[in-house]
């Protein structure tokens, strides 16, 4: 029986990879979980499992550096940052997956590590190759809120806001907290229903009323079913021109 150890700092996304690992591949022993680098690094030399799915970004030590030690065990990065990509392959990853998980990216994932009995460099180009391609669309966030996973439809997005470390997500009702930031967030979204406005701000197109200039020349958005209003930079107004 195949065997191996989760490491992410999420609570919640940790609890979705292994819920969904759980559905595709039910003979998978999961031996051990992490929330952070240091603890990951000593289970995996304790239960030597076979694989081994690792965050980046964790406290303590980064999932790179936690590879950094293993000689046997598969490692297969997830992360929502795709810079890392070729600091990953050069760890010998046998795969790599950006956050929000998609069911059939996992699964190719599972199929890739049951078939493939090591690394070969075909596997690391066509993965760097489809890192290379445009990412799908994201269509869902995972939302934490408490013990329980809210699900939140892209197509409720009123407007995104850049929140320290943080991206601040709005709806006509809600607002949550997602740690994608907004350099990340546009390049998964669709271009076609979100425009970044300002260095701070993304908005659903859609949600837009109307655009106008304040006393001080300021172009201030207006929303249509939403009180905010959002400024508008110099350097993304020339998109709004027609309107």
């Amino acid at each position: 029986m195949p065997t191996a150890l989760l490491a992410d700092d999420e609570p919640v996304l940790l609890e979705h990879l292994y819920r969904r690992l759980a559905v595709f591949w039910p003979d998978l022993q999961i031996v051990a979980t992490a929330n952070n680098g240091i603890d990951a690094l000593a289970l995996l030399q304790q239960h030597q499992p076979d694989f081994a799915f690792l965050d980046i970004r964790m406290p303590g030590l980064s999932g790179l550096q936690v590879a950094e030690h293993l000689a046997r065990t598969r490692v297969v990065f997830v992360t929502a940052y795709d810079e890392y990509a070729i600091a990953a392959f050069a760890q010998a990853a046998a795969d790599y997956l950006l956050k929000p998980l998609a069911d059939d990216r996992l699964l190719t994932c599972i199929s890739r590590l049951r078939q493939q009995p090591a690394v070969s460099p075909a596997l690391i180009q066509q993965c760097l190759n489809q890192l290379c391609q445009p990412s799908a669309t994201l269509q869902w966030f995972h939302i934490g809120i408490g013990n329980r996973t809210r699900l939140v439809h892209v197509n409720e997005v009123i407007y995104f806001q850049a929140a320290d470390k943080y991206t601040e997500l709005i709806t006509a009702l809600e607002q949550h907290l997602i740690r994608t930031p907004l350099k990340e967030l546009i390049r998964q979204l669709d271009a076609h229903q979100f425009a970044q406005v300002h260095r701070g701000y993304i908005v659903r197109l859609q949600a837009i009323d109307h655009i106008e200039k304040d006393m001080f020349g300021r172009q201030l958005i207006h929303l249509r079913d939403h009180p905010s209003v959002l400024p508008l930079s110099r350097s993304y107004a020339n998109q709004f021109k027609q309107m």
